[in-house]
């Protein structure tokens, strides 16, 4: 059924035909999501006069699709055919699908570039010859299930996914009624604590929400999740969400907004869809276990699927009428985003760093510091007391294998509790570069939980991983997650071996040890003062992992028939600080120096009250820029 269009719509509608010759033949113009959809019987002339489609971009300042009238598209079958006939056999074609909803082949390989082409070619020959919009996936090098399960939904849902984004399209380039005037900005959760990140951003004309998560480290209840039944926020009235990155204090509570109503979009990474999705069923999976409440189903996790909408970085991407959203490398995880938002014709502009990393890592580039412009930005601390200065880099990975050898020539083994996303690559990465250069012992390295599928997820996304990295996996056909001292733990068997073996590394979640197969080990190893616990992630105030750390000798422990034993830990405990995927305070002050253009404005969050407070103030002195601290539901006016 073709849309109505609203003012807004037919203005842009008619700016576009304006341009483009009759000859191309368009049928219909469509609003699916963020992007404009041009349908044409003759694809192939925009595509030979490209700079027809770039100059209607520069014009009407939209982003543009072209696509194929179904009527003049080959068959599938003879589509598939010519698809493994232009593109060569080294590229490694693992699938070839079809959404004819929006006229696209979904070609999935190993090698993406060689079905690209040079410039492009191969994939404009096929659009010429098919007229279909070829639209080419990465295989992961390491197989992902949940890439593979998130990518099967998505084609098998291609009708309702189109009534989602004809749904988003008619919200974003509806008539804008008011100016936005007023910007207001309130924070749900995740200030002056971690943990329930969440966001609300407002203006006459739009509400959006940034990051919707949880308080793995709370008891109460009404501590878990934002303050999502503020009068202020309502569903029917939000336009979108827009999610920094995976980890779950930052999307975790997400499906709660379908649950209760919500039917909008979700802008974020493309890993970041991959990740967050594991995380959160995940999430529902260890719950149930516990025999806790589920505060969402898995219908809930799917339907925040259907509605997500990945980005790619640096891309400008209208969410409202009168916002615009880029996202930005924050150097935190696989994926993770600094969300730009631009405001209204250049009224605000507001940069959220959500966790971020001002660093250079072996897993990540450091944190993007140029945006066009910057009025307000809001800046994590969770590392942001003056004492909270990390050692070089270097010095830190030194350590790391100084524990670990020392364990080791006790005949002992070195747990690693580590957060499936982000720190357990990391340490993976450190552990193999070391044993190759002999300066580590090797011993077999047992990855155990929901590492290996997180793993794989990175391999299927090299262009967000460190320029090493990422040479390694697209130009030297080298992969670091397969090291031939990995060894992962796929059943009970492995993990008595790893348990009941000699020396040997384990790495295993949850990273703050509350819950998962690191408990487990945990209990029987513990006694065993030849062993090793290492952190190397921040401890949330409030778990498990902070007891520990903090030196607390025994640990009630639920054991076989749900009887809560006293596990005594005799093992060695240590810190590596100075892995973690954020900034320390010294980091932060520079991130703030180097930031370009100057902000007028610092918001500090995401941080102990303390570390809130004390970085506003630091920031104030050192940087001499306004900066605050608020507290969760302390509105700030932007504007």
């Amino acid at each position: 059924m073709p849309q109505l269009f609203n003012e807004t719509q037919v203005k842009i509608r008619d700016s576009i035909l304006r341009y483009i010759p009759k000859e191309a033949e368009i049928t219909r113009i469509e609003f699916e999501g963020p992007r404009i959809a041009i349908y044409t019987r003759k694809p192939e002339i925009l595509i030979d006069q490209s700079y027809i489609i770039k100059d209607i971009v520069g014009l009407i300042r939209k982003r543009l699709v072209v696509r194929s009238d179904p009527s003049v598209r080959l068959s599938e079958p003879e589509t598939e055919k010519l698809v493994h006939k232009k593109v060569p056999l080294e590229a490694e074609i693992t699938g070839v699908n079809f959404d004819p909803t929006i006229g696209e082949v979904i070609i999935e390989a190993k090698k993406p570039g060689l079905v690209i082409g040079k410039e492009g070619v191969i994939l404009q020959e096929m659009t010429k010859e098919t007229r279909w919009r070829p639209r080419v996936l990465r295989t992961p090098p390491i197989s992902s299930k949940i890439i593979a399960n998130v990518r099967h939904y998505m084609r098998s849902e291609s009708k309702e996914r189109e009534r989602i984004l004809r749904a988003v399209g008619e919200r974003i380039f509806r008539p804008q009624i008011f100016d936005s005037g007023e910007i207001r900005l309130t924070p749900l959760g995740g200030f002056q604590q971690v943990g329930r990140s969440a966001i609300l951003l407002r203006t006459k004309e739009s509400m959006v929400l940034l990051d919707c998560g949880i308080n793995p480290g709370a008891k109460k209840p009404s501590d878990i999740f934002p303050r999502l039944g503020v009068t202020d926020l309502d569903f029917d009235l939000l336009d979108a969400v827009v999610i920094s990155h995976a980890h779950l204090d930052h999307c975790g509570a997400l499906p709660l907004l379908y649950k209760y109503g919500y039917d909008g979009p979700v802008y974020c990474s493309e890993p970041t869809l991959n990740l967050m999705t594991l995380l959160q069923l995940d999430y529902l999976d260890v719950t149930s276990k516990e025999g806790r409440y589920l505060p969402f189903s898995q219908k809930d996790v799917r339907e925040t699927v259907l509605h997500t909408i990945p980005l790619e970085l640096g891309v400008v991407t209208d969410i409202t009428p009168d916002m615009r959203l880029t996202l930005h490398n924050a150097g935190h995880i696989l994926g993770s985003s600094i969300i730009h938002i631009h405001i209204g014709e250049g009224e605000h502009n507001l940069v959220y760093t959500g966790d971020f990393k001002y660093g250079r890592t072996m897993l990540l580039e450091p944190a993007t510091t140029n945006f066009p412009r910057v009025e307000t930005l809001i800046t994590e601390s969770t590392y942001g007391a003056r004492r909270d200065q990390m050692p070089n880099r270097k010095l830190v990975e030194g350590k790391l294998v100084t524990v670990v050898n020392e364990t080791l020539e006790k005949n002992g083994k070195v747990l690693f509790p580590v957060l499936a996303v982000g720190r357990a690559q990391e340490v993976m990465l450190i552990l193999d570069t070391y044993m190759k250069q002999g300066l580590l012992k090797e011993v077999p390295v047992f990855i155990e939980g929901m590492i290996s599928e997180v793993t794989a997820i990175h391999t299927a996304y090299p262009d967000y991983l460190s320029r090493e990295i990422r040479d390694q996996i697209l130009h030297r056909d080298l992969n670091p997650f397969e090291s031939e001292f990995f060894t992962i733990v796929q059943s009970p068997s492995t993990r008595q071996e790893a348990l009941e073996g000699g020396p040997c590394v384990i790495l295993a979640t949850s990273g703050m040890l509350e819950g998962g197969p690191v408990i487990e080990y945990f209990k029987q190893m513990a006694g065993d003062s030849r062993n090793a616990l290492v952190f190397v992630s921040y401890q949330i105030e409030g778990t498990l992992g902070r007891r520990i750390q903090r030196g607390l000798g025994e640990i009630p422990i639920m054991g076989e028939n749900n009887r809560l034993g006293m596990v005594k830990v005799g093992m060695r405990v240590d810190s590596v600080e100075g892995l973690s995927g954020h900034s320390d305070c010294s980091q932060i002050i520079n991130y703030v120096r180097r930031i370009s253009p100057k902000p007028e404005r610092i918001v500090v969050c995401h941080g102990e009250r303390s570390k809130c407070l004390g970085l506003a103030s630091t920031i104030r002195r050192v940087n001499r820029i306004s900066s605050l601290a608020p507290s969760i539901l302390e509105s700030l006016r932007l504007k």
